[in-house]
């Protein structure tokens, strides 16, 4: 019987970014590296993890994500895949990519309309203010029931 201890370790981790070939990294298990996307153009990527065991099993792992590196494109005017049959205004912005301060408010350099509810949200406010004001200034409108 074999002591567990002697056996060789021969587990290995290979890295590989979407279809290539050749692994960009490999590693002896556990392993903690960083990932540096701006070496990655900007787009949908996978990462495939191939790991083996010291049996030489193989396990496999895919992760997809996507990078976006460059500035932060908003476009105001044409939703993904609508059907347009006039001319039609586009607003777009790019931002952010010049800056490495870490509160970034996506979307507020955005020139967009006020939203309908809140202008009917001050109208009824400023009429409600409008009509308690009449109504402290004609003091013979109120009326006591007792």
């Amino acid at each position: 019987m074999k002591d567990s201890h002697n056996i060789e370790d021969n587990r290995i981790i290979k890295v590989f970014l979407d279809e290539e070939v050749q692994p960009f990294a490999e590693f002896a298990p556990p392993v903690k590296f960083v990932l540096d996307t701006t070496k990655i153009p900007d787009g949908k990527h996978q990462l495939k993890i191939i790991a083996k065991s010291s049996n030489h099993i193989e396990g496999i792992k895919l992760i997809p994500f996507e990078v976006k590196n460059g500035p932060e494109i908003s476009v105001i005017g044409l939703k993904d895949n609508e059907v347009i049959d006039t001319q039609t205004s586009i607003t777009i912005n790019a931002y952010g990519s010049e800056t490495n301060d870490k509160f970034i408010i996506r979307g507020s350099e955005n020139p967009r309309a006020i939203p309908s509810w809140i202008w009917a949200l001050l109208i009824v406010v400023f009429a409600f203010g409008l009509f308690y004001f009449v109504m402290y200034l004609k003091q013979d409108l109120y009326e006591s029931f007792f």
